[in-house]
């Protein structure tokens, strides 16, 4: 059997190939996103980037009732947009194989908020199965796409930050062949009226009780594993119910011990825990975040240690477990003592230029996901709020609606080209409705830069590459019927606070387009490198307002240096020197 090094979104692609699935959609988001990239690679596959992760769940679940294998991808917060259709998706079940691939993130790398998709599932009554490794990662994906057919269930492939990109050995399997299911005309199952509903939520419950007691027995003891040991603490007889990553520290600090390792988190087998239990004198529950597994092991009368001694956020380690369980007081190497380097936009970044004529204006902006969150921090500080996609132009209308509009003639809402096709779209749509007189900025870099620069409706590139139609920003502000739309040169500095300054100050709704592609594009092609001439430099310090990394004061002789390596010739420091001292040098 060939064997491979995988990150795990890589192995779980691998898996969904091996799986015969047929249809995958999703929306970007990290720690998820590169399962999609890697899965649009395998013959076989069609595979997509969505606008938003609702509509990924519904494409999957079209495909699912046809008769396919299908899938969705996305973040942890990103299940969020799909549990509307999540919810009913567990009552309809599964045709064709379904699955959910959500990727939690817990220490919050890349996430607003620390959610447990297994809270979610739970109370949508979908199964959840957790891999601890890249193996698993593949062979947990090709099980889900079982479950689902012999359930008729959709299935949630939970995964976290640290499985998601690390590496581990994989073994490669060829491609199932699976047929497609027919499809059959059902309303009473893929209906879901009030009276239809009624009838699969009784089937919902017993497919719960089933996955319960299946779970304890040979049918899933390829992923529901004990071993027994005969490590004590204290010379009591210590065991673990434990799953995912917490499974390597456990097995780390503990090689010895005895050891439940859940691979499907949801339902929990009671029989096979009772008995588990029942043979340590000690339980600990190992689980990052919520203690999902805990509540209800204590619930069955099962006393056990979790979160009692365990932290409710962040990631676990090894060193955790020596320190909450042994008491080792751990002698660990100072870290190297640096400057803190907080997150920045990058040079030549268009966010940058627009937020430095915010800043100038004394401008608020509400805000929203993406690059141009990190406006937030000094030397920028012009975004004031940030909540969730599409949040910064509803939460601007709720300004104006709550304080009157010459309140929000100093705010704007910011929103990428991506977010913007995502969600804001409808919020711009409510602002039209109920007649609104705010200024919104779309901030299109042609991107989704947060996640890795994939594409998006407006971008006219699909997933695998080809071209497509590119939805037209202005022409879908125009069709609502916003008459004041605006598209600006983000680098145009001048053009820019002149168009700011008319916008916010009518009496009705604006849209400014603050236009220019993202610096870390391919296609990108930088301009140049600016200098700077000190015999003109007066060491004012205005070019380093914006807070470009590529421009520094030096300590010695006060005059700002451009490090050529970094800069891309934007040309932002170039328009803020007002003594004519930066100059770019085309082509270098």
């Amino acid at each position: 059997m060939e064997k491979k090094i995988m990150l795990g979104n890589e192995a779980i692609a691998r898996g969904a190939w091996e799986a015969g699935v047929k249809v995958s959609s999703a929306y970007p988001g990290t720690p998820s996103t590169e399962m999609s990239e890697n899965l649009v690679k395998y013959e076989g596959v069609y595979a997509e980037w969505a606008p938003n992760e609702k509509v990924a769940a519904e494409v999957a679940m079209g495909a699912s009732i046809a008769g396919v294998r299908a899938m969705c991808a996305m973040k942890c917060v990103g299940l969020n947009v799909a549990s509307d259709p999540l919810y009913t998706a567990s009552y309809i079940g599964a045709n064709g194989g379904l699955v959910y691939l959500v990727a939690d993130d817990p220490g919050l790398y890349s996430s607003q908020n620390e959610q447990d998709t297994r809270r979610i599932a739970i109370s949508a009554h979908v199964p959840v199965l957790e891999p601890s490794d890249s193996e698993e990662a593949r062979v947990f994906t090709r099980k889900a796409f079982e479950i689902s057919e012999a359930y008729d269930t959709p299935v949630i492939l939970r995964t976290t930050t640290r499985i998601a990109h690390s590496q581990g050995v994989v073994n490669l399997e060829d491609r199932a062949e699976v047929e497609d299911k027919p499809y059959e005309r059902n309303p009473g199952k893929n209906v879901m009226v009030p009276a239809n509903a009624m009838v699969r939520h009784k089937f919902v419950i017993e497919r719960d009780r089933k996955l319960a007691e299946d779970g304890a027995g040979e049918k899933f003891s390829d992923i529901n594993k004990v071993s027994y040991g005969d490590t004590k603490v204290e010379g009591k007889t210590v065991g673990f119910i434990t799953s995912g990553i917490p499974y390597q520290y456990v097995k780390e600090v503990f090689p010895g011990a005895s050891v439940l390792k859940l691979g499907m988190v949801t339902p929990l087998p009671k029989k096979l825990i009772e008995e588990f239990a029942s043979k340590v004198d000690t339980l600990y529950i190992i689980e990052e975040l919520e203690p999902v597994i805990e509540e209800q092991v204590r619930a069955w009368g099962i006393h056990c240690h979790g979160k009692d001694i365990f932290p409710l956020d962040g990631e676990y380690s090894a060193n955790m477990l020596r320190e909450k369980i042994l008491g080792q007081q751990l002698e660990l190497a100072d870290p190297a003592k640096v400057p803190v380097r907080p997150p920045i936009l990058c040079p030549g970044c268009p966010h940058r230029a627009t937020y430095s004529v915010l800043k100038k204006l004394k401008i608020h902006a509400s805000g929203d996901i993406g690059c141009y969150t990190l406006g937030v921090a000094a030397p920028l500080s012009v975004v004031d709020t940030t909540l969730c996609m599409g949040g910064s132009i509803s939460m601007l209308h709720g300004m104006e609606k709550g304080k009157g509009k010459d309140w929000v003639k100093n705010w704007v809402a910011v929103i990428g080209d991506s977010t913007f096709m995502h969600t804001g779209v409808n919020s711009l749509m409510n602002m039209v409705y109920n007649q609104a007189t705010g200024t919104v900025i779309i901030l299109d870099n042609s991107t989704t830069g947060m996640t890795g620069h994939q594409d998006h409706p407006a971008t006219g590139k699909m997933l695998n590459g080809e071209t497509t139609l590119a939805i037209d920003l202005v022409k879908i502000c125009e069709g609502m019927g916003i008459k004041n739309v605006k598209v600006v040169d983000a680098f145009d500095l001048k053009k820019l606070e002149e168009t700011i300054k008319e916008e916010v100050a009518r009496d009705e709704l604006s849209v400014i387009i603050s236009q220019s592609p993202c610096a870390l594009l391919k296609s990108y092609k930088a301009k140049g490198r600016c200098v700077v001439d000190t015999e003109k430099c007066r060491k004012c310090g205005l070019c380093l307002n914006p807070g470009c990394p590529a421009i520094k004061k030096d300590k010695e002789t006060g005059y700002s240096v451009i490090d050529e390596t970094m800069c891309n010739g934007c040309g932002l420091c170039q328009q803020l020197c007002p003594f004519g001292a930066i100059q770019l040098e085309e082509g270098r």
